[in-house]
């Protein structure tokens, strides 16, 4: 198992082991690599968080959300609605 913090810079690293991505404020666990896929950003895109109180939302636009850590605040992206890789989901 491989623990990535997450940060502002981007995600630019190719990893094919199981991993556990993390605030990068405060360690607390965010996402799985079994809900990353592939996507045309430089981000890593994911369809889920690891569990429903990982992250918190504030909705931004009527598509988007403002994705924060569920600890401590910590600002961790978007959550995009209908723009996962399946009709209906949402990336983050």
């Amino acid at each position: 198992m491989v623990i990535i913090s997450l940060h502002k810079k981007g995600y630019t690293g190719k990893d094919n082991a199981a991993s556990i991505y993390v605030c990068s404020q405060c360690g607390h666990p965010v996402f799985s690599s079994r809900s990353k896929y592939a996507h045309s950003t430089p981000w890593p895109a994911f369809t889920e968080t690891i569990r429903e109180d990982s992250v918190t939302k504030i909705m931004e636009t009527l598509t988007a959300y403002k994705v924060l850590c569920g600890k401590c605040g910590n600002g961790l992206g978007h959550e995009f609605l209908n723009d996962g890789p399946e009709e209906g989901s949402s990336r983050f």
